[in-house]
């Protein structure tokens, strides 16, 4: 294991188990609880592709004429990974990115997927995310965590990127947050059988052999740069607190909704 790589690792893992751990999964009791979780998790999955994408212009040759661009090794990375992410399959075999099968296992749980569209489809008109914000009514700490990663993706710096990407969005679901939907699951098994199985999919796909094409991926941008890999941890640092900060707008609608 590269020596930064378990730098970064050790240093950020208080964060981490803060997140694994956190009080949200401990009130999320039945279907109207994972509602209010999905509107709000359902933009860390629509950005997360936007991160990836954004990796992958930046990494590999996305336009026309083609030139060869970067490290041959990094782009197979890369490339490796979108095709995961964006043409997995759902249940029935159907090719959908985790975006789409996302948006499907909301539809079938009741949540609300029309404030999401309203959000792509102004922010897909306008390029405007302040309007895109107020025409969906997006909840304010999901606003923040999607302005975050879009500040991330700004920088043009694909090493900063690349370890959020790996460090701030790998391997973050828990054991118990699991257990909580195979109970739901038990008893609503025709309400949120996809979502059940996009997480399998992501602890299957993403959290195995993903985690390890980004690990490779982020250590071949940082390289020997410590000025890069001092970068990198920052960004890990700060995207992983706007998870927590994710979190915490979770727990505190349904706390309210509870009350």
């Amino acid at each position: 294991m590269n020596d930064h790589i378990t730098r970064i690792q050790q240093n950020i893992e208080p964060l981490r188990q803060q997140i694994i751990q956190h009080q949200v999964y401990s009130v999320i009791k039945d279907i109207t609880d994972l509602q209010v979780f999905m509107k709000y998790h359902v933009y860390a999955v629509w950005d997360f592709m936007s991160l990836l994408k954004s990796l992958q212009n930046s990494l590999t040759c996305t336009s026309v004429p083609w030139f060869p661009t970067g490290d041959g090794e990094t782009r197979h990375l890369i490339n490796e990974i979108v095709t995961g992410e964006e043409s997995d399959v759902d249940m029935d075999g159907a090719v959908k990115s985790h975006f789409e099968l996302y948006l499907d296992a909301m539809a079938q749980c009741g949540a609300d997927v029309g404030e999401i569209n309203r959000f792509i489809n102004v922010l897909r008109e306008t390029g405007d995310f302040d309007k895109a914000f107020d025409a969906a009514g997006t909840p304010q700490k999901a606003r923040e965590f999607v302005g975050f990663t879009f500040d991330t993706i700004a920088t043009g710096k694909a090493h900063l990127q690349a370890a959020t990407f790996t460090f701030g969005r790998e391997d973050l679901i828990p054991g118990m947050f699991m257990s909580i939907i195979e109970d739901i699951h038990r008893h609503f098994p025709d309400s949120i059988s996809i979502f059940k199985y996009y997480l399998e999919r992501h602890i299957e796909v993403d959290g195995d052999h993903h985690s390890h094409l980004a690990l490779q991926m982020t250590a071949n941008l940082c390289g020997d740069n410590e000025a890069f890999w001092q970068e990198a941890e920052k960004a890990t640092i700060a995207s992983l607190e706007r998870r927590i900060a994710l979190w915490d707008g979770v727990y505190e609608e349904i706390e309210k909704v509870l009350k």
